[in-house]
């Protein structure tokens, strides 16, 4: 038994649309320049004067670190950026910077403790951490 398969009929293809005609394209002659005498040389204008942003004040509000980050970065108030400040004064100076990923911190025992007990951790979370010890 054979069976016998239809043809569908071919879609038809949308006309191609014919390309505008591309307009010439003049030239424009420029302006004759006059000839001047020489002139005088312009006035410098004055250098625009930096403002100088004011910090935010509750960044700078000093705060008093907890025992234990205390004895990292000092027992007296101090604004938060200056307490990042010291801790990475304190990393520096002890070498508890990972050698191939910088970004990891070794924790030695003084840091394991405000670490909650992490040996290492990323300097992101870092401050999330130190922040638990600020009040």
């Amino acid at each position: 038994m054979a069976t016998a398969t239809k043809k569908k009929p071919a879609a038809k293809k949308p006309a191609a649309k014919k390309a505008a005609p591309k307009k010439a394209v003049v030239a424009k002659k420029a302006p004759a320049k006059k000839v001047v005498a020489a002139k005088k040389p312009a006035a410098k204008k004055a250098p625009k004067v930096k403002v100088k942003r004011k910090p935010n004040a509750a960044l700078m509000k000093p705060m008093t670190p907890s025992a234990t980050l205390a004895a990292v970065v000092g027992a007296k108030p101090q604004p938060r950026g200056q307490i990042t400040k010291n801790l990475w004064a304190y990393i520096k100076k002890n070498g508890l910077q990972d050698k191939t990923n910088k970004r990891q911190i070794n924790a030695d025992e003084k840091l394991k403790a405000i670490f909650g007990g992490k040996a290492s951790v990323s300097m992101f979370e870092m401050t999330k951490l130190v922040s638990k010890h600020i009040s």
